[in-house]
């Protein structure tokens, strides 16, 4: 699939990031995630101390991000890479070693294709969706789930139990990878097709 053509290390290096640091991966999707652009804006010394972040806030926030982001120091500007959104999310994926966020369809297809663990903080407005695509996540090992009004208290926690465990952060990572299906969104073609009754198709269709 397209988005799987890109090794860790090349992603990274593609993204300017340093190759054997962890990645945190934070993206609220391309109009972004406020709650959870400012819980990392709250938590992003702390964060930093243990991980580069690559931080896709999402066009509404960008402003208050890159002012945010000025006021950093030397080194901690060094390991925070933001971005509004980025085209080539196959790289943004390839490189973490952790993403965080909201919780929608897209992310049961595209973090097992990466074999990605994710905290996932299931919109609050989409809350009855949102958290049944976490919690089948999380009952799978892959993932863990925090709620968006508690995310600023206990991203720090999840992350440092996560990064501080190599043997939990693989287990989590093939459990993740063993929900991937790659073709299922081709199978998902033919069955809407046999449902609209455009298949088997007849010599008059």
């Amino acid at each position: 699939p397209e988005l799987a053509r890109q090794d860790r290390e090349t992603a990274r290096r593609n993204l300017n990031l340093l190759p054997d640091r962890p990645v945190v991966l934070v993206t609220g999707g391309s109009k972004g995630a406020r709650s959870i652009n400012r819980a990392i804006a709250a938590n992003l010394t702390e964060l930093l101390k243990i991980a580069q972040v690559l931080h896709l806030t999402g066009e509404l926030d960008w402003p208050e991000v890159q002012a945010f982001q000025a006021t950093l120091q030397p080194g901690q500007a060094a390991s925070y890479h933001a971005y509004p959104y980025l085209h080539d999310m196959g790289a943004a994926l390839a490189s973490a070693d952790i993403v965080i966020s909201r919780a929608g369809a897209s992310t049961l297809g595209e973090y097992p294709l990466f074999g990605l663990p994710a905290i996932l903080v299931p919109y609050p407005y989409a809350w009855r969706y949102q958290k049944v695509n976490a919690a089948y996540l999380v009952d799978k090992g892959a993932a863990r789930m925090i709620p968006d009004d508690q995310l600023s208290q206990q991203v720090m926690p999840a992350l440092r139990e996560m990064l501080g465990s190599p043997e939990k952060l693989d287990a989590m990572r093939a459990a993740m990878k063993s929900l991937a299906h790659p073709e299922a969104s081709q199978r998902l073609a033919v069955l809407l097709r046999e449902l609209a009754g455009a298949s088997p198709r007849k010599g008059n269709a």
